[in-house]
């Protein structure tokens, strides 16, 4: 009560081909594709929010709620040693109208966020502020951190 699983050679039962190579596999396997999009899909995830503004700052807290925001803004932020920043680049307080008005996409709406460190000159802050407001920006705010309550 046996039975040949193979079939005899020659019988054309079998797998195989000529020669007895082995034939590629032209087939996509998902798996390994989706592990790894996951994977950088959470690698992303995580890095996204520590890559927003890199000047270290000590934001003042207050009570106002967080705004939400469908494109990212222009930043000007003010450190302790009075330096100002556009975005991310070091620029001089009689550079900052000309270089908002070439980076600026939406003109004169485009929406601008002076961020001050908490020992910052308030001198300082308010020279930038009044010279963005002064060339005609309209969509100028200062950003806070909320007040955590002890």
């Amino acid at each position: 009560m046996g039975m040949a699983v193979g079939g005899a050679k020659g019988s054309g039962g079998g797998r195989r081909r000529r020669g007895g190579r082995r034939s590629t596999i032209s087939e996509i396997n998902v798996t390994p594709l989706v592990d790894v999009m996951l994977v950088l899909l959470i690698i992303f995830m995580v890095a996204a929010p520590m890559m927003t503004v890199g000047v270290p700052i000590d934001l003042p807290e207050t009570q106002a709620k967080a705004m939400n925001a469908e494109t990212q803004p222009i930043t000007v932020s003010v450190n302790p040693a009075g330096e100002i920043f556009l975005q991310e680049t070091p620029i001089g307080i009689d550079e900052v109208v000309p270089k908002l008005e070439a980076i600026a996409t939406t003109g004169y709406n485009e929406r601008i966020y002076v961020r001050g460190d908490t020992n910052a000159d308030y001198g300082t802050v308010m020279k930038v502020m009044a010279r963005i407001s002064a060339a005609g920006f309209k969509n100028l705010g200062l950003v806070t951190l909320q007040e955590q309550e002890k």
